[in-house]
């Protein structure tokens, strides 16, 4: 056996040329495979720690998916907002820990900004348990304070101290800009894979304020300038949602139970990590569509393999002659071509695996600063290792197609073959 393993090597370095571009092409294929699924799989683990130890998310009445992506990612609109003493009501209950209040609405150059208070730097946490970090200055505590994501301020250029307008609602025209109160950078968080690296974060008192003289939704009104709202006291009338963390895990059944029965307004409570399984079931579709992709390719490269292997077949009858008139039996000549195969296919595996870490390696920044997916370097994964075991079967059922060839016709081909 040993034997025709070191023929098998042999017989590849003499085609050398040939067997690198074959193991060229499964290794482009099997990056890809393995590629697909790691960012699959990062990319739903990411999308999954983009709240953490949040225990309900309550707004107004509507579907869970729609109530997370515009609560948790920014994206789309509230149907209602909150009465602002029912916030106060229901996270006065004996089971709230604590509460985060968002107020939703604005922008600033296709940023969505956020209202909210003291207890989301305090609270919020996301990937596993990780709370907010500043990366400079500190939370707001003036009225015309702002706390930027990582993204914000790293695609805006903003630095501490800089000042920056506020437009109502998400377009930035003009004639939406609150010109006149111009909010400071007193801080910027650390990068976090999350919606809050794109998030401008302000208080609610600062919602409020800029929205005198807008109460009909546009600026129809008076609204003062900076150093008389300064000297104000506000208090929200209404707000798009809050999350809640609760005493004890027991209570959040029942707690989820009295807000979506709340007597004074429609509410709906959710359950983050059931909404988020419910989202991503969602996309299951384009993430399978992904994977099959992936697949044929690696189909396709061994079907390369194949074709390179029965053309060389027909260059080597002499060889295989050869070998016969030497005293190799038919059942050598099968394993010779099936070693080759194997080895052919495993190289090809090896080279695609380093080729993707180095390449996971050179992209991992890129992919988190702008797809906010932080893909670890780990090493393959039970499934992974259960891909390439797919390939390297598959390797050896390809091998088998010209093993068998060989093995029926080795000696009458060769010998009728001129020496």
């Amino acid at each position: 056996m040993i034997g025709i393993t070191k023929l098998a090597w042999k017989s590849l370095i003499n085609r050398k040329t040939t067997v690198l571009l074959t193991v060229a092409t499964i290794a482009i294929s099997v990056m890809l495979l393995v590629g697909v699924e790691r960012i699959r799989t990062e990319a739903k683990n990411s999308f999954a720690n983009t709240i953490s130890n949040t225990d309900l998310i309550v707004g107004a009445r509507s579907g869970q998916v729609n109530l997370l992506l515009y609560s948790v990612f920014r994206i789309g609109n509230a149907t209602n907002n909150i009465d602002w003493k029912s916030y106060q009501e229901i996270i006065h209950q004996r089971a709230v820990k604590w509460a985060i209040p968002i107020s939703l609405g604005d922008s600033h150059k296709g940023f969505r900004v956020m209202g909210t208070n003291q207890d989301y730097f305090r609270f919020y946490q996301y990937g596993k348990k990780q709370p907010l970090e500043f990366k400079e200055g500190k939370p707001f505590n003036g009225l015309f304070d702002v706390v930027l994501g990582a993204d914000v301020a790293n695609k805006l250029n903003y630095h501490l101290g800089d000042k920056l307008v506020i437009a109502h609602g998400i377009s930035d025209k003009s004639f939406t800009r609150h010109d006149n109160l111009p909010f400071t950078v007193v801080g910027i968080l650390k990068p976090t894979g999350t919606p809050v690296d794109k998030t401008l974060h302000v208080s609610l008192e600062a919602i409020s304020a800029i929205h005198v003289g807008w109460e009909s939704g546009a600026h129809l009104g008076n609204t003062p300038d900076a150093k008389v709202l300064e000297k104000q006291k506000f208090e929200p009338a209404e707000i798009t949602a809050f999350m809640l963390g609760l005493k004890s895990k027991i209570q959040t059944f029942a707690l989820q139970r009295y807000i979506n029965e709340y007597s004074k307004e429609p509410l709906s409570a959710i359950l983050p990590g059931i909404a988020l399984h419910e989202l991503w079931g969602m996309m299951s579709m384009a993430e399978q569509a992904l994977l099959a992709v992936s697949v044929f390719v690696v189909v396709a490269g061994l079907m390369g393999m194949l074709t390179s292997l029965l053309t060389s077949l027909q260059e080597r009858r002499r060889e295989m002659a050869i070998l016969r008139a030497m005293g190799a039996q038919p059942k050598h000549i099968f394993i010779l071509l099936i070693s080759e195969a194997v080895v052919i296919t495993s190289f090809g595996i090896i080279v695609g695996l380093m080729g993707l870490y180095l390449s996971l390696s050179i992209l991992q920044p890129i992919i988190q600063q702008y797809y906010g997916i932080a893909i670890e370097l780990t090493l393959p994964t039970l499934y992974e290792l259960k891909l390439l075991g797919l390939v390297l079967c598959s390797g050896f059922v390809i091998g088998v197609i010209p093993a068998i060839q060989a093995y029926r016709h080795s000696l009458s081909d060769g010998m009728t073959i001129r020496l």
